[in-house]
């Protein structure tokens, strides 16, 4: 599929700033449509996140592309939402620990409660830079080390996914478009990651 450039309009900073968070919160509810199948989320947010990168560059595309690619994510990004869900429920299990009183369940608990953060910040940031040719495996490898490597980069990730908790327990729907929010910084970490 070719991909043509979109002929740049004369367009003032704040016009253009404007247009790409609009965009932003229109591709949230194109994500949590596209995770309704519960395990689909990883290549929601691939498909969010390659659609942001287009807008951003100029490119042309639209809900027809991102369909195409949440259809090429989704081949191998269940088994990505599988595992993720996983996580979570290895996670619940060592809370109910710690609310057991297990000696050293609160170390344990507070372990869990960090790895599954980590590994949802890498999701994400696999997610950022999703390719219709890349391996889920090899992205989220490769995430984790970035992860890690870039603090400063998976907080700012962190902050993102703390905005969309505190939309929904302000009102529920506002959390919906600002997925696409949190998708846009994976985005912008990834590339400031990229551009060091």
């Amino acid at each position: 599929m070719a991909q043509t450039r979109v002929k740049a309009r004369e367009e003032s900073a704040f016009a253009e700033r404007f247009g790409v968070f609009a965009e932003c919160l229109l591709t949230g509810v194109w994500i949590a449509v596209a995770s309704l199948g519960v395990v689909t989320y990883p290549a929601a947010f691939a498909a969010g996140a390659r659609h942001l990168r287009r807008r951003t560059a100029h490119v042309g595309g639209g809900w027809r592309e991102f369909v195409a690619d949440f259809r090429t994510a989704v081949r191998g990004g269940w088994l990505a939402g599988l595992a993720g869900w996983a996580a979570v429920a290895a996670v619940w299990v060592d809370v109910q620990a710690v609310r057991a009183g297990i000696p050293g369940g609160p170390l344990v608990g507070a372990v869990g409660v960090l790895a599954l953060i980590g590994l949802v910040v890498a999701g994400l940031r696999a997610a950022a830079v999703w390719e219709p040719d890349a391996r889920w495996r090899t992205l989220l490898a490769a995430a984790w080390r970035r992860t890690v490597l870039d603090p400063a980069g998976s907080f700012l990730i962190i902050a993102g996914l703390a905005v969309v908790a505190l939309s929904g327990w302000f009102a529920a729907p506002l959390a919906v478009p600002v997925l696409g929010a949190v998708a846009a910084a994976a985005v912008a970490v990834e590339e400031r990651y990229r551009h060091r």
